[in-house]
């Protein structure tokens, strides 16, 4: 252990930050799951700590395996990933998977492990790597539209496309995502805005057909989004049942909050250690303990951003902001929810909530972000080396 503690390098508040929120989660998971054995009456309350644990160390591999893999790699990784992402997406799309008889054609199960993976996670991380990838090339030429249409905008038209059936909130994530690292990237904004248009009206289509031949989209969960954004602005409690007991936990934890695991929502609530474990957090820590927890990160955004500032590759910059903003947008979003800001997404709570998939796909994106800073940190060592080796770099810094 403290051989692999000395071979961790990249920004160290990145990581004091992931390892307080892996520490931190124990306590809601914990708390929460008691609403997995109790309502629903299945595993133990240790039982699922334990799993969270197990993901979580796996997640911490991760991140440690990916921040050693020089950051120039992942370029030409992207790449070879998209068919990859595509075959799964497609399986996923029409494998037609349901779970206690709801739609979950967003899973597909690993083998042997018995653990549901949702392809749409790796997919985010690919598109924003392959993204970065492409505006980095052509970062120094002109940029025709028709040229970046084949090269950049179809490959990842296709891959939101087999997203959008079954996770709207997903697609429309990593949609503004690309669109955000274009802009960032220098890509022309009337392109951009053609885009957002053309995307805006595929969307509309889309809708409008399933509407029309609700057969042909069998898997799709249009009913579920427009149900969601019917319940957000209706005042019916019981078609807001989610939203109304995720504020109801939230006004009841008061400044102060009751107490780990004190929460009485936490019993009512459905997706309380997931989609709505911050209105737990709450509950039971207080707005105070939220407030802290918001502020860890927006503190990871800023260390995201400082990193992205002190690379010396356009094309490291761009992928740590494409990797890494998606990550604080995501847990934004999972608060909007819980505090009744937004409708009802699905988005975990990053290293947070339960589930493997966001676990690891988080670490994964991390490790990308730690990778770029560990670099810099290299290049320095090296040049601070070479500049101790050579006794003549004194006398050209005082002269200089």
């Amino acid at each position: 252990m403290t051989k692999v503690l000395r071979n961790i390098s990249g920004d160290r508040t990145i990581w004091a930050i992931i390892t307080v929120l892996a520490i931190f989660s124990f306590l809601p998971v914990y708390s929460a799951s008691t609403n997995l054995v109790g309502v629903v009456g299945t595993g133990t309350t240790l039982g699922y700590l334990l799993k969270h644990a197990m993901l979580l160390v796996l997640g911490f591999v991760i991140i440690y395996a990916t921040h050693k893999i020089p950051y120039r790699y992942f370029s030409g990784l992207s790449v070879l990933l998209i068919p990859v992402v595509l075959v799964l997406l497609i399986y996923t799309l029409f494998q037609g998977k349901t779970i206690s008889g709801v739609n979950a054609s967003r899973w597909i199960n690993i083998p042997f492990v018995g653990i549901g993976f949702q392809t749409s996670t790796l997919a985010s991380v690919v598109v924003m790597m392959f993204t970065a990838r492409y505006l980095a090339r052509n970062r120094e030429k002109k940029i025709f539209f028709k040229d970046s249409l084949f090269q950049l905008w179809i490959p990842v038209g296709i891959v939101l496309a087999l997203i959008l059936p079954a996770n709207f909130s997903t697609t429309a994530i990593i949609f503004a995502m690309v669109l955000l690292v274009a802009f960032l990237g220098g890509y022309p904004i009337k392109f951009i805005g053609a885009i957002l248009g053309s995307g805006i009206l595929i969307f509309t289509i889309f809708i409008l057909s399933a509407k029309a031949f609700p057969e042909t989209f069998k898997n799709s969960r249009i009913k579920t989004w427009t149900a969601r954004i019917e319940n957000f602005s209706s005042p019916n409690e019981d078609a807001n049942y989610q939203a109304e007991k995720a504020k109801l936990a939230i006004a009841s934890g008061e400044i102060q909050g009751k107490g780990p695991g004190k929460s009485v929502q936490k019993n009512f609530l459905p997706q309380s250690s997931s989609d709505f474990i911050y209105a737990i957090i709450v509950e039971e820590f207080g707005s105070a303990g939220g407030f802290m927890l918001m502020i860890l990160y927006l503190l990871l955004l800023f260390r995201i951003v400082i990193v992205a500032t002190k690379t010396d590759t356009i094309f490291g910059t761009l992928l740590v902001l494409g990797v890494g903003i998606p990550i604080v947008f995501q847990a934004l979003i999972n608060m909007a929810v819980a505090v009744g800001l937004f409708p009802v997404t699905g988005q975990p709570l990053p290293l947070i909530s339960t589930g493997g998939t966001s676990i690891w796909m988080t670490c994964f994106a991390l490790g990308v972000v730690l990778s770029v800073s560990a670099d810099r940190e290299a290049k320095m060592a090296t040049n601070k080396k070479i500049n101790d080796d050579n006794p003549l770099s004194v006398l050209h810094e005082a002269i200089g």
